[in-house]
């Protein structure tokens, strides 16, 4: 993988799997923990996808849609209360499972959903509560 992008490398096997950098999608992916296997998109992406998408500045990020528009998605990471906004031409692939302790957890198992509905439906309560652990942690440094 040394000499090819993960698009190319996606392109020519028909999935990625790796073990991430960052916080942002705790507690679903831990960082050095668990592995992601990301495949290309086979459709029309949805609500509570996860996309792996390329920022302008040339990196990698995997997020959340929490919105789907007409021209582009509502981008958030699980463990993250501010939103981004990106078309499909940045997206690269979807998520299809979590390999957490050695066992894989598609993206279609009843715990996984469960999961995407109380941590994203919440998401106005989530964002409250980070925002204010943010802003307590900035205070104590203080």
């Amino acid at each position: 993988m040394i000499d090819s992008t993960i698009e190319e490398h996606l392109a020519k096997t028909g999935k990625f799997i790796y073990s991430n950098k960052g916080v942002s999608m705790l507690p679903l992916i831990r960082q050095g923990r668990d592995l992601i296997r990301v495949e290309p998109i086979k459709g029309k992406l949805k609500k509570y996808d996860v996309v792996l998408y390329k920022r302008s500045e040339g990196l990698y990020v995997l997020h959340r849609i929490i919105k789907v528009r007409d021209y582009d998605y509502v981008i958030c990471g699980d463990n993250c209360w501010t939103k981004e906004y990106v078309n499909d031409q940045r997206i690269i692939g979807v998520l299809t499972a979590v390999i957490r302790d050695g066992k894989e957890i598609p993206v279609t198992h009843w715990m996984y959903r469960l999961y995407v509905h109380l941590w994203c439906d919440l998401f106005p309560v989530r964002a409250f509560i980070l925002h204010g652990i943010s802003w307590i942690k900035r205070l104590v440094k203080k």
